[in-house]
């Protein structure tokens, strides 16, 4: 366990190094100046402008050699100061990411896990029974080929106009203050349902997929046509299949929780839901240094861990890891 858990280690660390440098790279890299951008909110004064100017440029350190920048920003990323924020001025960027990440975190947590589950057992009933093989994988394969933002649409277009049961925008309604009471988490989940409903579709349909097709893999084995001639039913073969058809599940998952987090932040943008992939896109368009690097640094950081995780996981459950890191080499 030791060594595997190394191993790992070493591959996160090298990964965050890198993805910490294209962070502070890929801002400076683009076209514009932040500071222009943010003395066009001044464009009435009369005077004082190179003053001012001056003075933003000190206080975001862009007068800095870009080396000396980048030392800093390695600063930051283990003290938690990302600096101020250029279009929330003068908002610390980590208090923006602090109230964003609660809705990403309720989102995107409950549509991983659900979807995984269901998935996998709908793809396991559907891999062992010829009639709902045939009747579901054209809606399987419908749903994980459905861009997350034409699905956002469409569960807007159905749930929020036709039939009106859910609000199209915003995390809570507009009179609503956040606070721990029955009508504000009433209200919240009310606008949450759409989103997490989006993300829960796309997401189910390749998951029962993939266990559909190791569940038929499974079939053909030696042990299940055994199972078959001693007459066991359809149920208890399923079962077994499905223990071994999940760990390649476990591994796709590890995979597919990046492409999660980046359809997170198109279902974000048509639903106006304030999370990091909404924070994200209003960084770029208004060129803020500081709250993109905070937001992407904290997105990586959530990806490596949940796969961290998963890579944990997946080592307890197959022996095989575990014995590969046992033998004698």
């Amino acid at each position: 366990m030791g060594k595997y858990l190394r191993k790992k280690l070493i591959i996160y660390i090298i990964t965050f190094i890198l993805a910490v440098t294209i962070n502070f790279i890929i801002p400076r890299m683009m076209p514009g100046d932040p500071i222009q951008s943010l003395l066009s909110r001044f464009s009435g004064m009369e005077g004082g402008r190179e003053i001012l100017e001056e003075q933003l440029t000190l206080l975001f350190n862009l007068d800095q050699p870009v080396w000396e920048q980048y030392l800093n920003f390695w600063k930051s990323v283990f003290t938690l100061d990302f600096g101020i924020s250029i279009i929330q001025f003068p908002t610390p960027v980590f208090d923006i990411i602090k109230r964003a990440i609660v809705y990403d975190l309720a989102v995107l947590f409950p549509a991983i896990i659900l979807s995984w589950i269901v998935g996998n057992k709908l793809g396991a009933f559907s891999g062992t029974d010829k009639r709902v093989d045939n009747a579901s994988m054209p809606f399987f394969y419908f749903l994980a080929s459905s861009p997350y933002f034409w699905m956002a649409g469409i569960v807007v277009f159905f749930f929020g106009v036709v039939i009106g049961w859910f609000p199209i925008s915003g995390a809570y309604s507009s009179t609503a203050s956040p606070a721990l009471s029955w009508n504000f988490i009433a209200d919240f989940l009310h606008h949450w349902f759409l989103p997490f409903f989006t993300m829960f579709l796309v997401q189910l349909g390749g998951w029962a997929i993939g266990m559909r097709n190791m569940i038929m893999y499974e079939k053909s084995s030696n042990y299940s046509k055994y199972m078959e001639t001693l007459g066991a039913s359809k149920k208890l073969i399923r079962r077994y299949g499905f223990r071994n058809g999940v760990l390649p599940q476990v591994t796709g998952l590890a995979l597919r929780i990046g492409r999660i987090v980046g359809g997170a932040i198109t279902v974000q943008v048509v639903f106006n839901y304030p999370g990091l992939g909404r924070m994200m896109l209003d960084a770029v368009q208004n060129q803020d240094y500081f709250l993109m690097q905070g937001v992407f640094l904290t997105i990586v950081t959530m990806v490596l861990a949940a796969n961290f995780i998963v890579d944990i996981v997946y080592m307890f459950i197959d022996p095989r890891v575990r014995l590969s890191f046992t033998e004698e080499v």
